[in-house]
């Protein structure tokens, strides 16, 4: 292992060479403190930037023993510490030259703190830190001087004033540690709290626009307040007692007049399955943590998903027992998404009326009287929703602003009315009884046993010309996998490219442990397993460092919307 000096003195006498010759800067080098490893040179300047690892040791970091003592809260810091790093690398000033010399980046986690690759907290203490570096060419000859300057003076400041404890106040630290375990402990009640979801008093929910995910300015929004009916006490162990809102199990309708808050609120609960920073507004807003979200999408493809308890055989003769098209409309693929969902473990449906099919939600009395029942294949979710509750244990929440049949089974209601929250429950079965409809309940059946599903690992294909597997993540709603367009934007709760990488390396592991004889299920078991057990870096090459955890529910998610996949 060679040491600092000898790294700049090469660099320096590279100037001026073709770039290809910084190659032979790949290896370890050892600095005051924390070791430097180059694993990947990039192959010339307007190429992905070279790949570096940092290697901190625990006495050179020196954070409390306080945050070392839970997962949980080395999950809480590790997150702060890659944001620090981003944020001050973005904000650094670059060294000139083609393409992206000068360049120094890492993977910053989002308001959600979960499993991530940038920035890793051994329980020691030690700390790991994965980034880009864009090495300084002047078209594509070496700039050897401004190199030297970027990896032996810019990137040891970057660690000295985000990577150890030191740099930061104590009491930050010991923040980010504290809300996380703290979202940690409130989500794990929940189950024996029998609630589905818990909103604290004083969240503040609503964002900054539909594409920014940071919290609206205080000063312009409503902060959350529990209804007195519906208020629950938590303690955790830092917060102490938490009071707020707690949704039950079973079916939750949230009403109320366009824009006072009904979506804002079921978006908080979805992105209650992962815990959020400090100062995000809805670090104590969570959700059971295998809550999926559901929608139409149009146009996706299915491949042999059971979809009889929703959609009768069509009238072209089509087998939903065994449903497969490469253009499902909304109703049928809402359907399949719900019954993909449960297959692969949820236990909570949540659903907006806004990007539901309304054919699959509802079917009134006066289209009953219009179009006979022989005619519509569609069972409508409003006459599954109760049998999904009391057979299968799964629970609904749904937004509605013009379904009312849907009071009728209704276990809670809750009113948003300009972003407070009302329960009505009593009120609307007053209602439900004053306003009978008149709507027969369509049920031809019992709800199906879920089908077994194996995928054929022939149709899951990850070769691209001459490689064997290519897989690219161009955002957080596709993914080229092989030579198939993978898009994701139905998968609500895949919320950064970190967690697109993530899914996508997964189908590659996926496909490895396919054998044309284990249900889909199990091949999920298993990856979640190997990952809950080794950690992420089972993924890629070991040493990325732009993956972020993600849950099976998506994995799955993803693997359904492969084009091309076929199951037995």
């Amino acid at each position: 292992m060679s040491d600092r000096s000898v790294l700049e003195e090469r660099l320096k006498a590279l100037e001026g060479k073709g770039y290809p010759a910084y190659k032979s800067i790949k290896g370890v080098w050892q600095f005051p403190g924390f070791s430097l490893e180059i694993l990947y040179v990039q192959g010339d300047p307007y190429a992905t930037p070279s790949r570096v690892r940092v290697l901190l040791p625990a006495d050179f970091v020196r954070l409390p023993e306080f945050v070392l003592k839970e997962r949980s809260r080395r999950l809480g810091v590790a997150s702060f510490l890659a944001r620090a790093f981003a944020a001050e690398a973005r904000g650094g000033s670059r060294a000139g030259g083609s393409g992206k010399s000068g360049h120094i980046l890492m993977e910053s986690p989002g308001q959600q703190v979960m499993p991530q690759t940038a920035v890793q907290i051994a329980s020691h203490g030690g700390v790991e830190a994965r980034l880009q570096v864009g090495l300084p060419a002047r078209g594509r000859r070496i700039m050897g001087k401004a190199a030297a300057q970027l990896l032996c003076t810019t990137l040891p400041e970057l660690v000295e004033t985000t990577l150890r404890a030191a740099a930061h106040p104590e009491d930050t630290l010991l923040l980010h540690a504290q809300v996380n375990e703290d979202g940690h402990a409130l989500r794990s009640t929940l189950p024996e709290r029998g609630l589905v979801a818990f909103v604290a008093d004083g969240a503040l929910l609503p964002r900054r626009s539909g594409v920014e995910d940071t919290p609206m300015e205080e000063s312009h929004v409503v902060l959350f307040r529990s209804p007195d009916s519906l208020r629950v006490t938590i303690p955790v162990p830092h917060a102490g007692e938490v009071t707020g809102m707690g949704i039950p199990l079973g079916i939750t309708l949230i009403v109320g007049g366009g824009y006072h808050g009904k979506s804002t609120l079921l978006r908080a609960l979805e992105c209650g399955v992962y815990n959020h920073r400090p100062d995000d507004g809805r670090e104590q807003v969570v959700t059971l943590p295998d809550a999926m979200k559901v929608r139409a999408e149009d146009g996706r493809s299915v491949a042999g998903v059971d979809i009889s308890s929703f959609i009768a055989p069509l009238p072209d003769g089509t087998d939903t027992r065994t449903f497969s098209t490469a253009n499902a409309s909304g109703s049928t693929s809402q359907a399949a998404a719900i019954v993909e969902a449960l297959e692969a473990g949820a236990s909570t449906l949540l659903m907006d009326e806004d990007t539901c099919a309304t054919n699959f939600l509802i079917r009134d009395r006066r289209m009953q009287a219009l179009v006979p029942r022989e005619r519509e294949p569609i069972t409508p979710f409003l006459d599954r929703v109760e049998e999904l509750r009391d057979d299968g244990g799964i629970s609904s929440i749904l937004v509605l602003g013009g379904s009312g049949d849907y009071l009728d089974v209704a276990d809670t209601v809750i009113a948003m009315n300009r972003y407070l929250p009302e329960e009505i429950t009593a009120r609307a079965r007053e209602v439900a009884s004053a306003h009978p409809t008149g709507r027969l309940r369509e049920v031809p059946a019992p709800m199906a046993e879920p089908g077994i599903r194996i995928p054929d690992p022939d149709s899951v294909d990850p070769s691209r010309g001459r490689r064997a597997a290519s897989v690219k993540v161009r955002d957080t709603e596709t993914i080229l996998f092989g030579q198939v367009e993978l898009e994701l934007h139905a998968l609500e709760q895949l919320l950064s490219r970190a967690q697109a990488r993530g899914v996508s390396e997964a189908l590659l592991l996926l496909r490895t442990q396919m054998d044309g004889h284990t249900p889909l299920p199990q091949l999920l078991d298993g990856v979640m397993g190997q990952l809950e057990e080794r950690g992420l870096d089972i993924l890629g090459r070991g040493t990325d460092g732009d993956l972020a955890g993600f849950r099976r529910l998506e994995l799955a998610g993803a693997l359904n919307r492969l084009r091309g996949l076929r199951v037995h």
